[in-house]
């Protein structure tokens, strides 16, 4: 059953976890002011799966229930599964910055896909038994916190050579009835208001860390867990035009000696697919991250566009900010564009599900990654100095200040000065103030560093394909079975290539 923001709000009710804000406990997080703005960017995912205008891309059919479920939830099965999710994330994001529910999506492919190979791979039922919980999470119509990168110590060793082994979550104990998980996830994103968390390894690890790679879901509010959470979002500001309304939580969440059913574990020691389950999830996630950003990018887009006409300027004779426009335009289009390019050369998993391209997905969102300040950049640039420079809002409606600043802070004759002092406040708030930063920030480390990307890049991209064009246009020679040779050292044969002997000297004319 398809649930409305209403519904998820009336469902968080029903769960008591234990969350700390700000140092003091919170008794109910649906009703918690400093978490309005999280629960409520997680609402539009239900709102808009409601909206006949939003249904193609908002919901999808479920082939392994033949269930219509929210596309936060669904499994991918072809390329248009993920240009539809590509789309649907933009969209919800676009309204609320960021949705937060797309991980959910993420994490489910990713075990999907994991499970699977674990049963073929060791004999086992874990996959079934993630079936049997994905068509309940789909039939509630739930929202999933992704437990996934773990605090991790001294980042120079391995989890079970830390200190302290609770910087990872493992296992402690395996018992008949399932296992006990003990250890910290650092960056649970909306942690207070989720209903589950999927807890799941956040590197590869060797044999010698076998208790480290589990997979598992677990109620929040299961005995042993809480959630240590930050506000979400700039909750009674009112300067935030933006976060006040919309916002994201992020918790520290430790798991102390908490009890997971077996039917709730997908993963307990199996290393290799551990590490498999970590980068098809990043994969999945960096591919929803592009149009989560993508979406940001067309608040920031409209708002630039909306300064400008409020200041008097016509783009028509002021190419300088044409051009930050049209640069502002082909950042967000251009990574945008890699995620439409790995949903279209997605790949088909054995499991049935389809996986985007790794190569499109980990370039889109290393783009995003390193040009979020640039883009904050642009629409700094466009909109004027005001942004920054206005007065708080509370002066515009000081009777001894309210008529003269509307007189001279207004722009076109024709837009009234509330306006423009509007948008610039909105401006503000999503580039140049404490939500404007951690913006850059998750979409910075979001997904994983730069650097992981980069790994990834390297790791999948055919580099050896086009070194072979080239070897054929150097025409480097072929082998009698038409096979091409290189002439590269070490690749023609173990020695690599041999070095021609130097002419002899030539032996001199002898005299009669």
């Amino acid at each position: 059953m398809l649930m409305s923001g209403a519904d998820y709000r009336d469902s968080l009710r029903r769960y008591n976890p234990r969350v700390f804000v700000d140092g003091r406990r919170v008794e109910s997080v649906a009703d918690e002011p400093s978490l309005a703005p999280g629960i409520a960017a997680v609402a539009v995912t239900y709102d808009f799966a409601l909206m006949p205008e939003h249904v193609q891309v908002m919901t999808a059919r479920q082939s392994t229930s033949g269930a219509t479920v929210n596309r936060m939830l669904h499994i991918n099965e072809t390329s248009t599964d993920l240009l539809y999710k590509l789309e649907a994330v933009r969209l919800v994001c676009r309204e609320s910055g960021c949705a937060q529910r797309y991980l959910s999506h993420d994490a489910l492919n990713g075990i999907f896909q994991a499970t699977k190979r674990t049963d073929d791979a060791h004999g086992t039922d874990y996959h079934q038994r993630f079936l049997t919980y994905l068509h309940r999470v789909q039939d509630e119509d739930l929202t999933l916190g992704v437990a996934m990168t773990d605090a991790k110590g001294d980042r120079s060793r391995r989890p079970g050579a830390q200190d302290n082994p609770d910087v990872y979550v493992h296992i402690t104990e395996r018992r008949a009835d399932g296992i006990v998980i003990r250890g910290t996830k650092a960056i649970v994103t909306g942690a207070p208001y989720m209903h589950e968390f999927l807890v799941m390894p956040c590197r590869t690890m060797t044999p010698e860390d076998a208790d480290f790679a589990v997979c598992c879901a677990v109620p929040i509010d299961a005995e042993g867990v809480t959630i240590v959470a930050r506000p979400a979002g700039r909750p009674g500001e009112a300067a935030a035009k933006f976060s006040a309304k919309y916002g994201q939580s992020t918790g520290v969440v430790i798991f102390d000696d908490v009890f997971v059913p077996w039917d709730s574990v997908f993963l307990a020691g199996e290393v290799e697919e551990g590490g498999f389950l970590t980068t098809s999830y990043a994969t999945h996630h960096r591919h929803s991250c592009i149009g989560a950003r993508a979406g940001f990018g067309d608040l920031l887009i409209g708002a630039g566009a909306m300064m400008i006409e409020a200041n008097g300027l016509d783009i028509g004779r002021h190419g300088h900010i044409r051009d930050a426009m049209v640069e502002l335009i082909k950042i967000v289009e251009g990574f945008f564009a890699c995620g439409v390019a790995a949903s279209v050369y997605g790949l088909k998993d054995p499991a049935g599900s389809i996986m985007p391209d790794a190569v499109f997905s980990n370039i889109g969102k290393l783009l995003l990654a390193t040009q979020i300040y640039d883009m904050h950049r642009l629409a700094h640039y466009v909109s004027g100095g005001l942004v920054v420079a206005l007065p708080g809002p509370e002066e515009d409606h000081n009777p001894e200040t309210q008529a003269s600043l509307a007189a001279v802070l207004a722009g076109r004759p024709d837009i009234p000065a509330s306006q423009r002092l509007e948008v610039a406040r909105l401006v503000e708030d999503l580039t140049a103030s404490s939500q404007g930063g951690w913006y850059s920030m998750i979409s910075l480390h979001g997904g994983g560093s730069p650097e992981a990307m980069k790994r990834e890049i390297w790791r999948n991209y055919p580099v050896q394909d086009k070194v072979e064009v080239v070897e054929r246009l150097l025409d480097r020679g072929v082998l009698d079975e038409g096979q091409r040779v290189s002439k590269q050292p070490g690749r023609c044969c173990v020695t690599g290539c041999d070095v021609p002997a130097p002419p002899s000297a030539p032996v001199p004319d002898t005299m009669e």
